[in-house]
């Protein structure tokens, strides 16, 4: 589903991702873990084209998003960014929307999709999240766990066959990490590939298959989780 090769990234004269390989398959669950300022993030940030590598390739479920150092053509790119879900750190979601209003945004601009259509997959999404009663609250009035599952919730609405997350568990109360790794687990049991950024190690081992530790901008070793 994702196969970096030889990825660099330079921001002045720092390099911050030295050549970097990493893959992962659908269904599986790798967590990549290490200091700040290894370049975690900003690996997690050039596979969602947030940030623009300069040599190296990223192909995400058979599409290159950059070959050889190119990028695809802006229309390509777009098309292969559906296939990606984020979920960012600090949950970003639209404070004067609802929770099913932050589901259905995307999925009406960038899909296309009727409001009907998104409303219905909203609620479906909701309901396996077990936020149903959420779906008309503001995020003002829902917990940091509440507020983790709307952001999983988003990105969801988008279909993505690879899910990006950002530190899933630093913005919560360590009762929830739990809940949140049962989650992350039940989607990839469906399919669905995982990259998860933490720093969190307990939080990897619960819900890993593959952690891969990276440092200085290398991956510097992994180690296979086959916990039931």
């Amino acid at each position: 589903m994702l196969k970096v090769e030889k990825l660099y990234k330079s921001f002045g004269k720092t390099e911050v991702l030295k050549g970097v390989d990493l893959q992962i398959a659908s269904g599986e669950i790798v967590v990549v873990v290490g200091s700040s300022g290894g370049g975690k993030t900003t690996l997690l940030r050039s596979i969602n084209y947030l940030e623009k590598c300069h040599r190296g390739s990223i192909m995400i479920d058979g599409e290159y998003l950059l070959r050889g150092g190119v990028y695809a053509p802006k229309e390509k790119i777009k098309e292969i960014r559906r296939n990606i879900g984020l979920v960012f750190q600090g949950f970003n979601l639209f404070p004067h929307k609802s929770v099913i209003e932050n589901l259905i945004e995307a999925p009406i601009r960038v899909l296309k999709q009727k409001p009907e259509e998104a409303k219905k997959k909203a609620e479906e999404i909701l309901n396996f999240l077990e936020l149903g009663d959420k779906a008309n609250c503001y995020p003002y009035e829902l917990s940091g766990g509440q507020k983790q599952r709307v952001a999983i919730g988003r990105a969801l609405a988008m279909k993505p066959k690879l899910m990006c997350f950002d530190e899933p568990t630093s913005a919560l109360d360590p009762a929830l990490t739990g809940e949140v790794a049962k989650l992350i687990k039940s989607l990839s049991s469906e399919g669905m590939a995982m990259l998860i950024i933490t720093h969190d190690m307990e939080f990897a081992k619960m819900v890993a298959d593959r952690i891969v530790s990276m440092n200085q901008g290398k991956i510097l070793e992994e180690h296979i989780y086959a916990e039931a």
